[in-house]
């Protein structure tokens, strides 16, 4: 089979074991049919002999009985008026078991004692039958008494050997064994046959995976069918769109993060070139150079927080949660913003109602008020507003955060989430963003089962909505 790792021989392929497990079964109902039929035929061939035979006894018995007195001459003259019997012996005996009469030995067994088995029971009063099938033939035999005015006045013996039945049903059963053969191997064969096709999906399916495996992506198995192997391909092919998408990500994420660390660090290389070699470069332009090297050195430092925090969020790693009053969190982060807020006459307004609680951990409800506020903040016009609200509707807390600016796009609506999408780059890059901020936001609201929307707002600017379940008293909303 395909695929690296262990090699599977084909005695331990599922196809030897399909096929070894149709023809075992098929094998063990050919012989429950080569069997019970011919023991039906043999029981139904006894039975029929069981029948003529006594039927034959009784009318000899009743000829005989006639006679009144058996002796060797009159029981000669019933019997020959009697029709042919086609019996291999008749015998009779009187009541002593003496033999009168013996088609087998005419005249040799006369008058001597007949030892038979079932002569001794008819002597005594009983009927007896008994048939066998061996050597090729069937051996059947049966006696009665002679009664005459109820007593026993001797016995009459018939025997039977058969071998027209049994050629019969060794016919029966020779058929049996060669029709039995030919579906075992016609077995064997469809088997194979299925087996392969089942099999041969099989390792499509092995090939699909080695080839994704050595990274290429865009393969696609699209098995035809309705049943379980063309609904584990369509999975497949789903889990393919999955990985191919995820390396889409993985590979924009790994360019635009080199992107953005390269940016300051070659801001900061270049300042320090300049600093080295320049010998009369001045104070005050040193110090100037030297702050710009540590503004650099800053968003180097957001940047790499920013990508272990959507480290963590990836791994789903998951802080000890509590319930946490929003309305606090956001009087915290309102007062540590407030000097970026004032520094561009931008005013900050916040309401909340009590009781607004979810069950999560504080630094990350910090993390999406705090990003949300200080890029409503920095996208803002002058002398702007920024309005954050906090209510319970039902079983949800929902947070707002307004502001005046310029507004979203409304084919950037969807992309502002994205991973280092920026709307407006220059002015992005001018305010210290690092296109991480609302990537970090969605992924935290999605780690506690909320939701996080963006709309414009009336009659300016641009609203944030986050709904997260609503901690419930006595238990937790996830």
């Amino acid at each position: 089979m395909a695929g690296k790792g262990r090699v599977v021989t084909f005695l331990n392929s599922i196809q030897a074991k399909y096929a070894v497990t149709y023809t075992v079964v098929i094998v063990a109902v050919l012989l429950l049919l080569n069997t019970y039929p011919v023991l039906a035929a043999q029981d139904m061939i006894f039975e029929s002999k069981k029948a003529a035979l006594q039927n034959q006894t009784a009318v000899v018995a009743s000829a005989l009985a006639g006679l009144g007195e058996l002796t060797s001459e009159g029981v000669e003259q019933v019997m020959s008026q009697l029709d042919d019997m086609n019996l291999t012996r008749i015998l009779v005996t009187d009541q002593a078991g003496m033999i009168l009469y013996d088609t087998l030995e005419q005249g040799g067994t006369l008058y001597q004692y007949a030892l038979i088995r079932g002569v001794g029971d008819a002597l005594n009063g009983n009927t007896m039958f008994y048939s066998e099938y061996a050597e090729g033939q069937f051996r059947s035999r049966a006696s009665s008494p002679v009664v005459y005015r109820s007593m026993n006045i001797g016995s009459v013996y018939l025997y039977e050997e058969d071998m027209a039945q049994a050629v019969l049903l060794q016919g029966i059963r020779s058929t049996l064994i060669y029709l039995s053969a030919a579906i075992v191997v016609l077995v064997l064969i469809v088997s194979m046959i299925f087996s392969r096709a089942l099999t041969k999906r099989i390792n499509m399916l092995l090939r699909a995976i080695d080839i994704v495996r050595e990274g290429d992506y865009n393969h696609r198995l699209q098995l035809k069918g309705n049943d379980e192997m063309a609904r584990l391909a369509d999975e497949f092919d789903q889990l393919t769109d999955r990985l191919q998408t995820t390396e889409e990500i993985r590979r924009r994420f790994v360019s635009d993060a080199s992107h953005e660390l390269k940016t300051p660090l070659a801001s900061i290389c270049l300042l320090s070139d300049s600093i080295l070699q320049s010998e009369d470069i001045d104070m005050e332009t040193t110090r100037e150079f030297v702050a710009d090297i540590g503004e650099q050195a800053n968003r180097l430092t957001r940047i790499s927080e920013r990508l272990l925090t959507l480290t963590r969020l990836d791994a789903e790693y998951r802080q000890e949660r509590a319930p946490v009053e929003i309305g606090a969190v956001v009087e915290r982060v309102q007062r540590l913003l407030e000097p970026l807020a004032a520094a561009g006459a931008i005013t900050l307004e916040s309401k909340w109602q009590e009781g607004c609680v979810v069950y999560a951990t504080e630094d990350d409800l910090y993390h999406v008020i705090f990003n949300l506020m200080e890029n409503a903040i920095k996208y803002n016009r002058v002398n702007g507003q920024v309005i954050v609200n906090v209510q319970r509707e039902d079983t949800d807390v929902v947070l707002t955060v307004e502001d005046t600016g310029v507004g979203i796009p409304e084919e950037d609506a969807d992309k502002v989430f994205e991973r280092f999408y920026r709307v407006d780059k220059a002015r992005s890059r001018a305010a210290g963003g690092t296109g991480l901020g609302l990537a970090i936001v969605r992924d935290m609201v999605r780690q506690y089962n909320g939701i996080v929307q963006i709309r414009r707002r009336e009659p300016e600017g641009t609203c944030f909505e986050v709904r997260l379940p609503a901690w419930m008293e006595g238990g937790t909303a996830e």
